[in-house]
């Protein structure tokens, strides 16, 4: 199968011109090695069966041995021979002309701990699944970072992907294993497997700490539901807590593993004080790092969303910000939400590292796109009175806050890209890339 070009590729482009060596982070089965691969010239494979006994013994005797290999040098799952991290971090600082030497790949349920975190020598990429743009499923018709520019036009953009895909898309997930599977119902079992061995086998085998699976399923299962959502922790507790006897600790600990392992993900919110009386709802969204692994946990195939669209709605909203937070990985952006006790909420905020930012509301029907424009309106209005009035009190105790570069709706079944008369962005998600 040829190498299928991924948003985060310019990202690792940008840090191997920067630093020695890349560690490439993320959840299990999203391409890490398939990436790395194609940059280097040197592959050391530390599970491969015919040469892992060789490959760790020069590891564990003379691991500065491996550095004599043609470079780029590519080390599979490392932790395996830990003392590489040490030997790379050592070469970076006697070479620190030399970039793009070294990279670092593994499995997120097999950590160690290092004795130097490799700082300014060896930086490390969040890598996520793939996007609907990467699997084929989006025309990429619409950038979604040249939004932030002034002449960028989208109106007349079009996309042909509908509903029933956007069904099969979220239970199949942005696995690129699966992309090598001609059977769709094969494809879907590689999420189901993920989940699995989540519960059975990653969950232990992260820190070598025994966990209950069953725990573990239940609190996968709770999430799943309360995808995308602002829902209480204790909310989540008490999910948990009605079928199992667990501590709120115990529960606590299992779902920073989870995190750890590039399962589940919090959106973290955006907290401006636009309005004096109004209390900021400082909540995390919880999303999974891939809406599929939430749906094998609840036991949902893509039929099942003919009848539940309000569901559908929250697994949608999950798979935009899957597909923003890579976005914002290669852009160094960051993905945030907010929500205030008026109502007044964004699904998305997404924050450029220059300070410029969009508001964005993701739907599943168009017929919800006047609503959103509305709130997205009146979210900005809300800006420019608050500046207004920090402008004309040089007492007031708020600061300026700058205005949005743009405000859209991603929707899910719209067909065609426009810009209403108040100026909102409407993207049809079949249209969306980088």
């Amino acid at each position: 199968m040829d190498y299928i070009t991924r948003i985060i590729d310019s990202l690792i482009d940008r840090k191997t011109d920067a630093f020695g060596a890349i560690n490439i982070v993320g959840p299990k089965g999203c391409g890490k090695t398939r990436t790395a691969r194609e940059r280097c010239k040197t592959i050391i494979e530390f599970q491969d069966e015919e040469k892992r006994d060789g490959y760790i013994a020069v590891a564990e005797t003379s691991p500065k041995l491996f550095l004599s290999n043609q470079k780029p040098i590519l080390f599979d799952e490392w932790q395996d021979a830990p003392k590489i991290w040490g030997t790379i971090r050592k070469a970076c600082d006697d070479n620190p002309e030399s970039t793009g030497q070294f990279f670092l790949t593994g499995s997120t349920s097999n950590k160690v701990q290092t004795p130097h975190t490799g700082t300014g020598r060896i930086s490390e990429i969040t890598m996520y699944p793939m996007t609907l743009w990467e699997t084929g499923e989006s025309n990429g018709n619409i950038s979604f970072s040249k939004l932030f520019k002034d002449d960028y036009e989208i109106d007349g953009s079009t996309c042909s992907i509908k509903l029933e895909d956007l069904f099969f898309s979220v239970c199949r997930g942005g696995w690129p294993r699966c992309l090598a599977l001609p059977d769709k119902n094969s494809q879907l079992e590689i999420a189901k497997d993920y989940y699995h061995k989540i519960c059975n086998k990653d969950i232990s085998s992260v820190d070598k700490v025994k966990r209950n699976p069953e725990w573990a399923r239940t609190i996968l299962w709770s999430y799943a539901r309360n995808m995308a959502t602002l829902a209480k922790k204790k909310s989540i507790y008490a999910d948990i807590q009605a079928t199992h006897n667990i501590s709120d600790m115990t529960i606590a600990s299992y779902i920073e593993v989870l995190e750890n392992l590039y399962v589940l993900k919090d959106i973290d919110a955006w907290t401006p004080q636009i309005r004096s009386k109004t209390a900021i709802r400082a909540a995390k969204k919880h999303i999974f790092i891939d809406p599929s692994i939430g749906l094998a946990a609840l036991g949902i195939s893509p039929d099942y969303f003919n009848n539940d669209l309000d569901l559908f709605g929250h697994v949608f909203e999950n798979l935009v910000l899957r597909d923003l937070s890579v976005i914002a990985e290669s852009h160094n952006a960051r993905i945030l939400h907010y929500s205030d006790t008026a109502g007044l909420e964004a699904d998305a905020v997404y924050q450029m590292e220059d300070g410029r930012y969009a508001l964005i509301e993701i739907k599943t029907g168009m017929n919800k796109i006047p609503e959103a424009e509305k709130n997205l309106l009146k979210f900005k209005s809300l800006i420019k009175a608050h500046n207004a009035e920090v402008s004309a009190n040089k007492d007031h105790p708020g600061v300026l806050y700058r205005e949005p570069s743009f405000l859209a709706v991603i929707c899910a079944n719209a067909q065609i890209a426009y810009t209403t008369e108040n100026g909102v962005k409407v993207i049809p998600v079949g249209c969306l890339k980088d």
